[in-house]
C-alpha cells in the first residue's frame, strides 16, 4: 500500500502566528466543537498543522488521500476552517491541480471524506483535456439539494461549493490555500445549481491587483469567459449536453459571491445538525 504524509499549509509565517494565537476566531458563524469521537475541538485544527496521507495506488480505484491534524484523522470538509482573519478571504482545499486531467474530488459519502478519483460507469474519470486552473472546494459549505434558488429555480448539487483559483502556481493535491474571492458563476449542470467561486490565492503575485471582476477583465482579459466556456463544454465528449449559466450567463461580483458562500455555509450547518443518510457528516 502506497503511503505518503506531508504538510500542506501554504501561509505566511506571520499569519501562522496570528492563527495559532487566536484559534477561537476560527469558530466561524458560531460553529461549535468536533464530536467526541475524535476528541479534538474544531478551533484546534490549525491549517499549519494539517498533513495528508495517501493510501492505495495512484490512478486506481483504491487511491485515497486522508487528512490529519495533531496525528488525528480529520474531515477536510467538516473540520477545516472556512473563514480566515480577512474579510472576503477563505480557505480552499485543492482537489485538482491546474494542468492535470484526473477528476479528483472529495468523497462526501465516505468516512472522513478523503480525496478520491471519481468513478462513472465503472471507470475512473479524467477530463478530456487538462483543466487550466486550480480546482477545489470551500470547507464547511454545502449546496442543499432541497433548497431551490428563488430566481434560477434550480436546487443545489449536494456537494461543497467549488472554487476555481486563477493564480499562476499549480497547487498540490490536497493543499489548503487561502484565497481572495473575486466573483462567481452560477453553472447549471443537469438541472442542478453548481456554483463556481472565482478566486485567487492571496500569495499570488497578481493578488494585490485583483479585487473585482472588473480588475480580472482588465488585468487578465479572457480569463472569465475562458472559465465559463471550459465548464460549458467539458462534458460534451461524454455525450452530455452543454452546461448553462444563470443570470444571463454573466458572473456575479465578489459581494454577491460572498453571499453565496454565507448561504451555503448556513446549509452546511443545518446538514451537520440534522445529518444525512447518504452523506458522511461526522
Amino acid at each position: 500500500m502506497a503511503m505518503e504524509r506531508r504538510s500542506l499549509a501554504m501561509l505566511p509565517l506571520g499569519l501562522f502566528a496570528i492563527l495559532l494565537g487566536q484559534l477561537s476566531s476560527w469558530c466561524f458563524a458560531g460553529i461549535g466543537r468536533l464530536p467526541s469521537r475524535r476528541g479534538l475541538p474544531l478551533c484546534s485544527v490549525a491549517v499549519s498543522e494539517v498533513t495528508t496521507e495517501v493510501r492505495g495506488k495512484e490512478g486506481s480505484e483504491s487511491y485515497r488521500r486522508y487528512f490529519f491534524a495533531k496525528d488525528q484523522e480529520i474531515s477536510p470538509w467538516h473540520d477545516l476552517p472556512l473563514s480566515s482573519e480577512v474579510e472576503g478571504e477563505y480557505f480552499m482545499v485543492t482537489e485538482i491541480p491546474k494542468n492535470t486531467k484526473p477528476k479528483m474530488e472529495i468523497a462526501t459519502k465516505e468516512s472522513m471524506n478523503p480525496i478520491a478519483q471519481d468513478i462513472k460507469k465503472g471507470k475512473l474519470r479524467e477530463y478530456h483535456g487538462p483543466i487550466y486552473w486550480n480546482y477545489g472546494y470551500l470547507p464547511q459549505t454545502w449546496e442543499d439539494p432541497q433548497a431551490e434558488h428563488p430566481e434560477l429555480k434550480v436546487k443545489g448539487d449536494n456537494d461543497p461549493v467549488d472554487v476555481v483559483e486563477i493564480g499562476s502556481r499549480a497547487h498540490e493535491q490536497g493543499e489548503i490555500v487561502k484565497v481572495k474571492v473575486l466573483g462567481a458563476l452560477a453553472m447549471i449542470d443537469d438541472g442542478e445549481l453548481d456554483w463556481k467561486i472565482l478566486a485567487i490565492a492571496t500569495d499570488d503575485p497578481m493578488a494585490a491587483e485583483l479585487s473585482s471582476l472588473k480588475d480580472v477583465e482588465t488585468k487578465l482579459p479572457g480569463y472569465i469567459s475562458g472559465i465559463r466556456e471550459w465548464f460549458r463544454w467539458y462534458k460534451l465528449p461524454d455525450g452530455k449536453p452543454l452546461n448553462s449559466f444563470g443570470f444571463g450567463e454573466q458572473p456575479l461580483d465578489a459581494p454577491e459571491a460572498i453571499k453565496v458562500i454565507e448561504e451555503t455555509h448556513g446549509f452546511w450547518k443545518k446538514l451537520r445538525e440534522k445529518g444525512d443518510s447518504n452523506l458522511w457528516v461526522g
